[in-house]
């Protein structure tokens, strides 16, 4: 079987999950060409597994000061570089097509009538799941960003609705926690000013990771550049996590056990409804912006949630091996009732 699967790579979320997949896919015995689009091909790190993938330019979103800037987005938008991309994208020899919200991939399926698997959070957004902050712009891009014809929505939980868990790798649960440390991963903010607002809690010790790396005179407060394995490492043994609001760390948090503050980015409805949910779901908490006081609270409240999930990357895996069957109501039970919420107070 060969498979051509196309990523989102605007968030390092979509990459994430991409990675777990990769390695089932492989492990399977299934040839895979992966494309990556929307940053800037040099922008890419930890790419290993991907085995020669390929770069477009694709479609992104602007954003300034923690919230989407529509008119940025539209005025910086290549639409005839994307139109050539997606001409140029050639899948006539691949047995199946999969798109992580990634638009190239899935227009250029469209155009060649070639049946697309849709694999994502986003897709969830299909069905009846905790929404927030949306607007006729959101759900025009929900829709037509990168359509599919068949979407596996995924999500923290079911909420009723035909959707699998979190894609994601499946650690062994953290023996040594050190309570003090706080992961920080806030890339759509100004890197100073969270340095600014985190300075007054000099009895945590904060790392912080951006895409460019910030520069901190507070010795509580470390700054790192992007890296896969150094964030993991960093995230294993902390205590809490304090992000904008993702789908995909906010998983890794909730497997690992960590306590969860997010911050959605503004103007971002995925983001602002994955907030609500963690909200209604308790397993997090949140803030509309950056505020001192709700991260004073937070960082003295241990109370955190871990949850273990299955294999999802191994169990599409086979079901893909299967030739992709309706997934029907008692196979999405089976899966939702191998899943365990504990709570903890580390």
């Amino acid at each position: 079987m060969k498979i051509f699967y196309g990523v989102q790579g605007t968030g390092n979320g979509h990459i994430t999950r991409a990675r777990v997949m990769a390695k089932e896919l492989y492990a399977a015995g299934i040839d895979v060409t992966f494309q990556f689009t929307g940053r800037p091909a040099d922008k890419y790190f930890d790419m290993d597994i991907f085995n020669g993938y390929q770069v477009r330019s694709g479609l992104t979103f602007n954003t300034d000061k923690g919230q989407v800037n529509y008119l940025k987005t539209a005025f910086e938008a290549k639409p005839v570089t994307f139109i050539k991309d997606v001409k140029a994208l050639d899948l006539s020899g691949y047995d199946l097509v999969i798109s992580d919200f990634e638009p190239v991939t899935a227009w250029a399926a469209k155009n060649q009538k070639k049946p697309v698997l849709g694999i994502g959070h986003q897709y969830a957004f299909n069905h009846k799941i905790p929404r927030a902050g949306s607007d006729p712009i959101a759900n025009q891009v929900m829709k037509y960003f990168a359509p599919a014809d068949t979407g596996v929505g995924l999500h923290w939980h079911h909420f009723g609705q035909p959707i699998l868990p979190p894609i994601i790798d499946t650690p062994e649960t953290p023996k040594n926690i050190i309570n003090n440390k706080i992961v920080v991963y806030l890339p759509f903010e100004d890197q100073q000013k969270v340095i600014t607002l985190l300075s007054p809690f000099e009895n945590f010790e904060f790392h912080l990771y951006s895409p460019e790396l910030a520069h901190s005179k507070f010795d509580h407060i470390i700054c790192n550049p992007l890296s896969r394995e150094g964030f993991q490492k960093d995230v294993y043994d902390c205590s809490g996590i304090i992000s904008n609001a993702g789908f995909e760390l906010a998983s890794e948090a909730l497997q690992l056990g960590k306590k969860i503050l997010a911050k959605p980015l503004h103007a971002q409805m995925e983001q602002i409804s994955n907030a609500a949910a963690l909200k209604q779901l308790g397993y997090g908490q949140t803030m509309h912006d950056m505020d001192i006081s709700v991260i004073e609270q937070w960082l003295h409240d241990s109370h955190a949630i871990r949850i273990t999930y299955p294999n999802i990357a191994k169990i599409l895996v086979n079901w893909i091996q299967s030739d992709m069957p309706e997934m029907e109501p008692d196979f999405i039970e089976d899966i939702w009732s191998t899943v365990e919420v504990q709570h903890i107070n580390p």
